[in-house]
């Protein structure tokens, strides 16, 4: 099953959800199913300190200090892989925008360049199983259960109004995260080529957001 054939256009997704959710994992299973390239901004921060780049001795400045990478810094890094990427099909974006505040300056950036996303995922985990598997994956001493449940309430108080947001440009699919990988993947790609064969709605089509 492929979209490729479904439309020419290139396939622009964000996947939404808490810590835990599994956006990683079905990022990099939807971005090789439909032939396009998972955008990480976490991983891309850690090449660009590994290799001392410009953005990466930048960073590592704010990483040492337990602070948040202003978002401009953020943008700055997307803008090359995520062009690249429309270019050769489109993307699926895990872990940037956060915040209604990102999102918003993430469309100024994107809509002059037409790389704005068209549909963002919630993959939607109830607060128990998110903290049962980020127990069981633990691998250090900050990953305590309160440690973990802080997490998770910086997520709803920042993220979730993403949901709002997104939705409001018709823009949202809901999938239920808590099945089996493979269950949740299929969702995905199904409720994907349903979206991308209809014909934009004039509201995406003026609200295009990124």
């Amino acid at each position: 099953m492929t979209m490729q054939s479904a439309a020419p256009r290139a396939k622009r997704i964000l996947m939404v959800g808490a810590p835990g959710a599994g956006k990683g994992t079905q990022a990099d299973l939807i971005a090789k199913q439909f032939g396009i390239t998972h955008v990480a901004s976490g991983d891309l921060l850690r090449r660009h300190i590994a290799d001392g780049t410009t953005i990466g001795k930048t960073v590592e400045t704010y990483v040492n200090k337990g602070e948040l990478v202003p978002d401009a810094i953020i943008m700055d890094m997307l803008r090359k892989p995520v062009l690249k990427a429309n270019e050769t099909g489109g993307y699926v974006l895990d872990g940037f925008p956060r915040t209604v505040e990102q999102a918003e300056a993430a469309y100024r950036t994107a809509g002059s360049l037409g790389v704005g996303v068209q549909i963002a995922i919630h993959l939607d985990v109830p607060e128990d199983e998110l903290i049962r598997r980020m127990l069981a994956r633990a691998r250090g001493a900050d990953d305590t259960e309160d440690v973990i449940r802080h997490r998770i309430k910086v997520y709803e108080e920042k993220t979730r109004p993403l949901l709002d947001y997104y939705a409001q440009r018709e823009l949202l699919i809901q999938v239920n995260g808590a099945r089996p990988v493979t269950e949740v993947t299929w969702s995905i790609v199904v409720q994907l080529q349903r979206a991308f064969k209809r014909p934009a709605t004039q509201a995406q089509r003026d609200r295009a957001v990124a």
